[in-house]
């Protein structure tokens, strides 16, 4: 039976220094951390990606125009990008993912700032789920295809031979990451987030984290990894399908 994973992921307050928008009705917008490491090609920069995405509710600062981005998680729909790929450097996280099988669910998850829409961005009626200044909410799934561990990363080869290059990791230079998961077709952004905060503040997780995953929810639970078994994929699942209700 399928298991699964939730880590963070996207812009935060640290990196760029702001959070991507979510606005009341629950659709938001997916930003890239920028990259910090050396690549062996030209990447997109924010001003490359922010107008093919959505008006944003805010101003970037031009010196930020400039700035490479670090695309990953990747997502075939998203600007620049072409296929389901993420990649980690980070062995704390590398050891889990690498662990995940092929059926097995990646979920991956970013704090967001509430904001109204701005013009042009079409919404629908406000839920009752979205915090009121930030919070923490799943924005994508990966259904696992194929998961490179850290013997499988040192062979680059390999990521040509299975058409996941694309990966931002394969990009830096050198290549760092200890681990690489690859969707299926089955894997999407979503349209609409779904909450792992409480209604009512950003640092209150809600049931889906206390109630489903291994982590206890105190602390700054919104930067942990988040391990959810196979009864608890399962209903992660259907929450996110809309077959029940959050």
């Amino acid at each position: 039976m399928a298991k699964s994973i939730a880590i963070n992921v996207a812009a935060n307050t640290n990196l760029p220094g702001f959070r991507g928008p979510i606005y009341p009705d629950g659709q938001f917008v997916y930003l890239p951390i920028p990259e910090r490491e050396p690549t062996v090609e030209t990447v997109p920069t924010y001003g490359d990606l922010l107008p093919k995405l959505d008006p944003l509710p805010f101003s970037v600062d031009d010196n930020l125009h400039d700035r490479r981005v670090h695309l990953d998680p990747e997502f075939a729909e998203y600007p620049a990008c072409s296929r389901y790929t993420y990649g980690d450097e980070h062995g704390v996280k590398a050891g889990p993912l690498a662990a995940l099988e092929p059926g097995d669910s990646l979920f991956f998850y970013a704090t967001l700032t509430r904001h109204e829409p701005p013009a042009g961005v079409d919404t629908g009626p406000p839920v009752d789920w979205v915090a009121p200044d930030w919070g923490a909410y799943l924005i994508g799934e990966f259904r696992v295809d194929r998961v490179f561990d850290a013997e499988a990363c040192a062979d680059l080869s390999a990521f040509d031979r299975h058409g996941v290059a694309s990966n931002a990791h394969c990009e830096r230079d050198p290549f760092d990451a200890k681990v690489l998961v690859v969707g299926t077709d089955d894997s999407r952004l979503f349209d609409r987030a779904v909450p792992l905060s409480a209604p009512e503040a950003g640092a209150t997780a809600n049931r889906l984290v206390t109630g489903l995953s291994n982590d206890s929810g105190k602390g700054p639970w919104w930067r942990r990894r988040l391990w959810f078994d196979a009864e608890a994929t399962d209903r992660l699942r259907a929450i996110v399908d809309g077959e029940v209700p959050i």
